[in-house]
């Protein structure tokens, strides 16, 4: 027959067992709070290292700093071939129609060009159209584009563009490249071919005189 605890006793073990639970407490509850903190810190203290930041400014910097700067590769006039495709195939060899947008940007910050000649050739070599009847006067940092709409087949999966262009004084070099997509129906194509330059110009007419005796 089981032993009675008297009051004492049991006041006693109740004592021992409270101590177990704090002592369970202790053990594994608290460092896995502390290990929970540690982790915030970590996740805020990683997301602080990600957070936007405004540039810094460069201390004692001047505009007059810039002024012996030479502008990149610098040139006075080239001629630029440019790959176009006035369609491209699909499926079993079928002809995919796109529109062709030929985009002329003056990365010169100071100084302006003068488009002298876009002339548009089939896949075949053969010049179909020439856009430019005198050269155009492309400002800084302007942009000037030529369109080939998509009903427009005459230039073919070969197509591509001459694009010559001179300036009064050495530039920087333009950025010439052509832009072909489609939207037709439920999907969408699009890309971008660069133009190579070819060949060298050095002008030998006086663009801004002539302009200003018409």
């Amino acid at each position: 027959m089981a032993k009675a605890l008297t009051s004492e006793e049991f006041d006693r073990t109740l004592g021992q067992f409270k101590l177990l639970i704090v002592g369970i407490v202790v053990l594994f509850v608290v460092p896995l709070l502390v290990y929970t903190l540690y982790l915030d810190r970590r996740l805020d203290a990683f997301e602080d290292s990600l957070r936007y930041r405004p540039p810094q400014e460069v201390d004692g910097y001047t505009a007059e700093d810039a002024a012996g700067f030479l502008a990149a590769n610098p040139v006075q006039g080239q001629v630029v071939y440019v790959p176009a495709y006035s369609h491209i195939y699909h499926d079993d060899g079928d002809p995919y129609l796109l529109t062709i947008t030929l985009s002329v940007r003056n990365t010169s910050l100071d100084r302006e060009i003068f488009v002298k000649s876009v002339r548009y050739f089939d896949t075949k070599g053969k010049e179909v159209k020439s856009y430019l009847a005198k050269p155009l006067r492309l400002p800084p940092l302007a942009t000037t584009e030529f369109l080939v709409e998509r009903d427009d087949t005459t230039g073919g999966s070969g197509a591509n563009f001459l694009v010559e262009w001179i300036a009064t004084e050495k530039v920087t070099e333009p950025i010439i490249e052509a832009v072909m997509i489609d939207t037709k129906g439920q999907q969408g194509i699009s890309f971008a071919r660069s133009g190579k330059p070819v060949r060298e110009v050095v002008p030998v007419v006086d663009l801004e005189e002539n302009e200003s005796n018409e």
